[in-house]
């Protein structure tokens, strides 16, 4: 296995299309590719100005795929923030091409039981983390260029061209907030859920209105677009979501198999001199002992 050993805190980029992956990749210097044992490849390359390295990877269509190769990726390269980032159909009257969708909540729309009284939603949802939907609440602000919403997604293994069918009918009735619709944020979603503490967003650009014009709206270059706005954001993002980091500015220490040992939702943080036994295991006395103020500390007011 080629086994990353970056300086910096490593965000994986999930795509599904090409389209996609060249959009995020035009943001990245100094790529190089890895490749695991079972032939799943990433490229990581830097974002400069940050202290990430970015890994991108380019999955194809399907949640079920998305799940498989993201636990995959996640448990290989032990990222601090993950994202998929793609196109999308919208929902909405308006939510118009080129917009960018942020997803505060992932559904999937597919659950449920068929009864002789109809179909009863059996709904699952993943909300966006939130460090990172503030993050892009923040970084937005400053994208005067991007017509952006915060919105819910949903997320089923069908490609929706008819707003007039029985599906959008039930995405209407049971999901009546989400503004796109798109193949693979809930398998992302869900195995970030399963590693647990893995800051996790969908950003999804509108290529379309999921209607029967999608396929006009596909070869005039509304995918391109779609996905170089929804690749901005993403990289805005992170230029706005810093690393988990101890006291001291220095990256926690990582268990390949925990993640960060410290994790939690910004980890454990101390001023002054102390001693932090989480996570050990002691069988004697230990003692703690001051040896004086550091000159770069200052007495309380």
């Amino acid at each position: 296995m080629t086994v990353p050993q970056p300086t910096a805190a490593i965000a994986v980029i999930l795509t599904a299309l090409p389209v996609e992956y060249d959009a995020v990749r035009a943001h990245l210097t100094d790529t190089e590719e890895l490749v695991h044992p079972d032939g799943t490849r990433v490229e990581r390359g830097r974002l400069d100005g940050t202290s990430w390295n970015v890994a991108i990877a380019e999955l194809g269509e399907g949640a079920l795929n998305t799940a498989a190769l993201t636990t995959q990726i996640v448990g290989w390269l032990a990222p601090e923030a993950l994202f998929f980032v793609g196109v999308a159909g919208g929902l909405k009257d308006d939510i118009e091409i080129g917009d960018v969708v942020v997803g505060t909540k992932v559904y999937a729309i597919h659950g449920g039981k068929q009864t002789p009284e109809g179909f009863q939603a059996r709904p699952e949802v993943w909300h966006g983390s939130h460090r990172l939907v503030q993050a892009a609440r923040s970084a937005l602000r400053d994208m005067p260029d991007v017509r952006a919403h915060r919105k819910p997604i949903a997320v089923g293994d069908v490609v929706l061209a008819d707003d007039k069918s029985a599906l959008a009918a039930h995405i209407r009735h049971h999901y009546n907030d989400a503004c796109a619709i798109e193949m693979e944020g809930s398998g992302a979603a869900h195995a970030a859920y399963l590693k647990g503490q893995l800051d996790t967003l969908v950003i999804r650009g509108i290529s379309d209105r999921a209607n029967a014009d999608k396929h006009a709206a596909d070869v005039s270059g509304s995918q391109e677009l779609a996905a170089k706005q929804a690749a901005a954001v993403a990289v805005a993002v992170l230029r706005k979501h810093l690393p988990r980091r101890d006291s001291a500015g220095v990256p926690e220490p990582r268990d390949p198999q925990e993640g960060p040992l410290r994790g939690g939702n910004g980890g454990a943080t101390y001023g002054g001199d102390h001693i932090d036994f989480s996570g050990g295991t002691f069988h004697g006395p230990v003692t703690g002992k001051s040896v004086g103020r550091r000159r770069d500390d200052h007495p309380r007011d």
